[in-house]
């Protein structure tokens, strides 16, 4: 089967030219998956695209307006490349001709995969320098500890809010602190923990970015 990906990066922006050319390659609108989002998205948090690999089984050919349309980075890019090609998927890039099957197409990938791992190497080294720059400027990273006066203080207050049948959610943010932290705390300092309430939390919902409905369902 041949599918289709597309990506624009703003809301401004429409797809119409990508589809318009993916469906002048063979593939059918319906089987085209969709996302509008910015291009600083990797591709596992594209639903279209998501849902796209899901849908793609073996044999199948998948087809692109460009190939940097499938992540963030080029090396985001070669770890959904190489997972379609795991996959047994096929993959053909419309504009550069990037096609993973034929001997350049892979020569392609090979020097994607080269400049790849010297961007992370650049990437890495701007790290080091930057944490080198900051601790020479007396900058101190992790988390800074608790003032043990003020954190006795908070406990002891928050006993007191317990003890006058508040609940631990309400004791916490009468402190300033989470309830995971207030419970922390109190057994730290030898108090009882007050029971906590069961929560329940409503299902959330997750966008769709094409209409299930119109692609034949696959095994």
């Amino acid at each position: 089967m041949k599918l289709g990906y597309a990506r624009v990066s703003t809301t401004d922006q429409d797809a119409r030219m990508q589809i318009a050319a993916l469906v002048e390659a063979g593939v059918e609108e319906k089987n085209i998956f969709t996302d509008h989002m910015s291009g600083a998205k990797t591709a596992k948090e594209r639903p279209g695209l998501t849902e796209l690999l899901k849908y793609a089984r073996d044999g199948d050919q998948v087809y692109c307006w460009r190939i940097d349309r499938l992540g963030r980075s080029l090396i985001d890019v070669l770890n959904t490349v190489d997972e379609m090609t795991k996959r047994g998927i096929a993959l053909h890039s419309l504009i550069d001709g990037v096609d993973p099957s034929t001997p350049s197409g892979r020569l392609q990938l090979g020097l994607f995969a080269t400049l790849a791992e010297y961007e992370r190497e650049l990437i890495n080294e701007r790290v080091r320098f930057g944490v080198m720059a900051a601790q020479a400027r007396g900058v101190r990273f992790g988390k800074q500890p608790a003032d043990p006066a003020k954190v006795e203080n908070k406990v002891a207050a928050a006993k007191n809010l317990l003890g006058a049948g508040k609940t631990a959610q309400q004791a916490a943010d009468a402190v300033g602190w989470s309830r995971a932290t207030l419970y922390r705390y109190l057994k730290e300092y030898g108090a009882e923990e007050p029971v906590a309430a069961a929560v329940t939390t409503a299902p959330k919902g997750r966008s769709r970015y094409i209409d299930k409905s119109t692609l034949p369902p696959r095994d």
